[in-house]
């Protein structure tokens, strides 16, 4: 059976196309903050539900870890990320930092990979600049 193909409609678009503007992999409200300049009547209900619809038809993706608010990632190609454990601040790998595909995972485990998910923590530079200034 074919899979139903959801309308693009304007408020999906505008949210897809202000996301896909910025990589800093903001929350639910700082897209409703964003897309509020496009559409000032929209409301975060329809923006929480619309980023939801664009993540499940995979052309955005969620980016959530325990204890952190949710965020979302206009670039839905498989690439890494990491996280500020201070400010919870999102950046983007450089392609080439790391190389973790191991294509014998899915033979070893019966799964078969959707793709992977991998983050590393640490002190963004504007965080770690702030925490050596304290000491110093």
């Amino acid at each position: 059976m074919a899979e139903k193909i959801r309308s693009m409609t304007r408020q999906r678009r505008v949210i897809l196309q202000e996301l896909q503007k910025v990589t800093t992999h903001p929350t639910a409200d700082q897209v409703y903050d964003m897309v509020r300049k496009k559409l000032p009547r929209i409301s975060l209900a329809t923006v929480y539900r619309n980023l939801d619809l664009l993540a499940q038809d995979g052309l955005i993706s969620k980016l959530g870890t325990a204890g952190a608010q949710m965020r979302f990632d206009g670039n839905p190609a498989d690439h890494y990320h990491i996280r500020c454990t201070r400010c919870q601040r999102v950046d983007d790998l450089p392609a080439g930092a790391v190389m973790v595909k191991d294509k014998g995972v899915g033979e070893k485990t019966g799964y078969r990979i959707a793709g992977i998910h991998l983050e590393y923590n640490g002190l963004c530079p504007e965080c770690l600049a702030e925490v050596q200034a304290t000491k110093g």
